[in-house]
């Protein structure tokens, strides 16, 4: 599976250099991530597409090399709405947290060297989840699932 901090790093420069719409190849991985973006009002729309067109009848028919998620970027009073998304979880040091921990972070307070979550902060939890693999660490609290702390957008 891909790393994350590749689609970290095309949402924030995509942001940064006022992009209306940027191109992710698809993935369950960052799908997961851009739904969970889409829900918390950092991007506007989704879309399956391809290289060229996002079209979700040309993504069906693509095959799997050409397959992208198209995302509209958000912008309030000409500024961009994502102003920082990080890794927290890397291949050198992931991060797993259990519930405890979760709720530490979500209610203001540090977790694992990690500082807590601000308002209009997110953070993207992977659990083990078949059903809620890709999780806001909100929605992963609600439904008493841990897992691995990925990334943090505000």
């Amino acid at each position: 599976m891909p790393l994350p901090h590749d689609l970290c790093a095309r949402l924030q420069n995509a942001f940064r250099a006022r992009h209306q719409k940027v191109v992710i190849d698809h993935n369950t991985q960052n799908l997961g991530i851009m739904s969970i973006l889409l829900r918390a009002g950092f991007v506007s729309n989704l879309t399956r597409g391809t290289l060229e067109v996002p079209s979700p009848d040309k993504f069906n028919e693509a095959p799997e090399a050409q397959k992208r998620i198209w995302a509209d970027l958000k912008y309030r009073d000409n500024r961009p709405v994502l102003n920082n998304m990080e890794l927290i979880s890397k291949p050198s040091k992931r991060v797993f947290m259990d519930l405890a921990e979760i709720k530490l972070l979500c209610s203001g307070r540090r977790a694992k060297q990690i500082q807590p979550l601000r308002m209009g902060e997110i953070a993207v939890v992977k659990t083990r989840s078949k059903e809620h693999q890709w999780l806001e660490a909100r929605e992963a609290l609600l439904l008493k699932l841990p897992g691995e702390v990925i990334c943090r957008a505000r």
